[in-house]
């Protein structure tokens, strides 16, 4: 059998023909408008995600997608560039990629809407000249960064793409980089292990101004060091995220816990789960986020192709909708688009109230 240290936490291609044994499940609430806040397109060695088979999963799920939001994912860098300004092909790729497609009339314009690009943020007038530089290739599309602080002491679950030390967020070198940020109008997406949250709430402290976004519900450990402690990682991540409630300029991307969160063994699975089975997985995580920061902070996320290794695309609205049946259509509103539209100030012709003046749970 598979060691799970083989399976968690390492990009998994998607088994077509495994997935292809799941229960066929109608989509819930399909007219529901969903802006989907985390999606990755790339072009890795042996592994290529682009517009024709994000299209083929979107068809085939039944949801409304109207939107989505690109996060880097470290493909397509320009290597004969300064080291800084590589990530800025990342950017280049998405916008070429789907613009060709939308002027064929074979993309969705809405794929891509808001871009969250990658950059050093510690870097001083290095880290301007990549923002500046990722403005200027995003065609209007960029809305925030994202520079990954996750660590570990267990190299098992650091993985492959972790920080190169332990508190980044609290050096003042970063710090720097989020004043830049905010000055440009700029988000900045976090991703840490769930021990790491406290670092986010700090941060957010210390930079009032600053809106951040907490990614994958704070992504909870259940795998290396952490596997078979399933009730002392639970009361840890909650403590952390009640304490990041506080902080009123963090919103919350829900779901992305498949390959961190560790509770379902896809590669040993005979067949992907059910929405009903996944939500009842997901469930313990997601609802306290809705219930601590409210849902006008709170958005929901497919993490998409990273999370197909265990399930489909319409799997996983399913999921979220099985989790918000018993939220009012105004929650509804804000976590399947409405915060994503405030957050990444996306164009909509609906009219959101402000997060103090909306009826949900205050946060």
């Amino acid at each position: 059998m598979t060691d799970p240290a083989d399976i968690f936490p390492i990009l998994q291609p998607p088994r077509e023909a495994w997935l292809a044994r799941a229960e066929r499940e109608p989509a819930i609430e399909p007219d529901l408008p969903i802006i989907d806040t985390h999606l990755h397109l790339w072009d890795y060695k042996g592994y290529r995600y682009h517009l024709d088979q994000y299209a083929g999963d979107l068809r085939d799920c039944g949801h409304h997608v109207e939107a989505s939001v690109f996060v880097e994912c470290s493909t397509m860098y320009r290597d004969h560039r300064p080291e800084h300004l590589q990530c800025v092909g990342e950017t280049e790729f998405v916008v070429k990629m789907t613009d060709r497609a939308a002027r064929a009339g074979t993309g969705r314009s809405g794929v891509a809407a808001a871009i969250v690009a990658y950059a050093d943020l510690t870097l001083g007038p290095a880290t301007r000249e990549t923002l500046e530089a990722h403005l200027q290739a995003a065609a209007g599309r960029l809305r925030g960064i994202r520079q990954r602080a996750k660590w570990d002491a267990d190299p098992k679950v650091r993985g492959e793409h972790h920080a190169p030390r332990a508190g980044l967020f609290r050096e003042p070198a970063f710090g720097a980089g989020i004043d830049m940020l905010t000055q440009l109008g700029l988000s900045f997406d976090a991703s840490v292990f769930h021990p790491q949250i406290p670092d986010v709430a700090a941060l957010a402290r210390a930079h009032p101004d600053a809106s951040i976004v907490l990614n994958h519900t704070g992504s909870p450990v259940g795998h290396g060091a952490y596997a078979g402690r399933e009730c002392e990682v639970h009361a840890v991540w909650l403590a952390g995220m009640k304490e990041l409630a506080r902080c009123h300029n963090v919103s919350v991307k829900l779901g992305g816990l498949l390959l961190n969160l560790a509770n379902f063994h896809f590669v040993h699975a005979p067949r992907p789960p059910t929405s009903t089975e996944l939500a009842r997985l997901w469930q313990p995580y997601i609802e306290p986020c809705i219930e601590l920061f409210g849902a006008a902070r709170c958005m929901v996320a497919s993490n998409f192709p990273v999370d197909k290794a265990g399930f489909g695309y319409g799997t996983v609205w399913n999921m979220f909708k099985r989790i918000t049946a018993g939220c009012s259509a105004e929650e509804k509103a804000w976590l399947y688009s409405g915060t994503a539209r405030r957050v990444y100030r996306l164009q909509t012709d609906v009219l959101f109230p402000s997060p103090e003046e909306s009826t949900c749970h205050p946060g």
